[in-house]
């Protein structure tokens, strides 16, 4: 368990960024960058940087870039010319396209992670259903922080390859993802929705309200595709099913899928 007081950085004051402040800045020195200072404007117990000087000035030893994954890389080039050579450099990014290659070549100790959940459907304050996972190629000790903050989170942790991430979150973010996607787009309002119907809404609504170019990545993983193809493969036979009206392969079939989610 690391005790020390550490000079944290924080890059980008968004949701993530925000959460990030809020639950080490009472144990280390906490300082969030943001060239937008309006978005610093609800940064406590923090320093609030807008310039690279004063990012030069700090010395962090650890920097958590909480930029959307769309800046991720561009955020990890602009800061890295200020940080000490022994700062260590960490992402939180549900896609991890040109983080690997990055890290090789970036001069910093590194490691990676993927908190899975976010704000928009999981409550920050109750996590213990929650999961992260933390990448195993990385710095020791900078696993050793993570490791010890999602315990202390009581957040369910893996540790996987930057492969064996990708390749879970085409099964654990695509498949949901793709089915959302298609629900949404055959919906139409209804006056009088049931509880099904609602619950189903509510998934699209949040997926909807999440940056394109996150969902797009995500849906751009290399391994979607073949997770696409089994969701097509269920629905050709559930369709099968219902045009027969075939109550015994109904049946079979829910058995099956009961199965699935036990």
């Amino acid at each position: 368990m690391i005790e020390k007081i550490m000079k944290i950085l924080i890059l980008g004051a968004g949701k993530m960024g925000s959460f990030f402040c809020d639950i080490l800045s009472f144990d280390h020195e906490v300082a969030v960058y943001d060239p937008d200072a309006q978005r610093l404007r609800f940064t406590f117990n923090a320093l609030r940087f807008t310039t690279m000087e004063e990012i030069a000035e700090f010395e962090p030893q650890l920097v958590i870039n909480a930029s959307t994954v769309k800046y991720t890389l561009d955020a990890f080039k602009q800061v890295l010319p200020y940080l000490p050579k022994s700062s260590i450099i960490s992402d939180i990014a549900s896609v991890k396209t040109g983080i690997p290659e990055f890290y090789k070549s970036c001069g910093h100790p590194f490691v990676s992670t993927h908190p899975m959940f976010g704000p928009t459907f999981a409550s920050l304050s109750n996590l213990s259903n929650e999961n992260a996972i933390i990448i195993s190629e990385g710095d020791h000790l900078g696993k050793v922080f993570f490791r010890d903050l999602y315990n202390r989170l009581h957040l369910n942790i893996v540790e996987y390859s930057f492969k064996e991430h990708d390749e879970t979150i085409a099964y654990s973010l695509s498949i949901p993802f793709a089915a959302t996607l298609a629900f949404a787009g055959v919906m139409k309002h209804q006056e009088a929705p049931g509880t099904t119907f609602k619950r189903h809404m509510q998934i699209a609504r949040g997926l909807m309200s999440e940056d394109d170019y996150l969902v797009s990545e995500i849906l751009f993983n290399p391994n979607t595709p073949a997770q696409i193809e089994k969701i097509q493969q269920q629905m050709a036979e559930l369709q099968e099913i219902i045009a027969r009206r075939d109550s015994s392969a109904m049946k079979d079939y829910l058995a099956r899928v009961r199965e699935h989610i036990k």
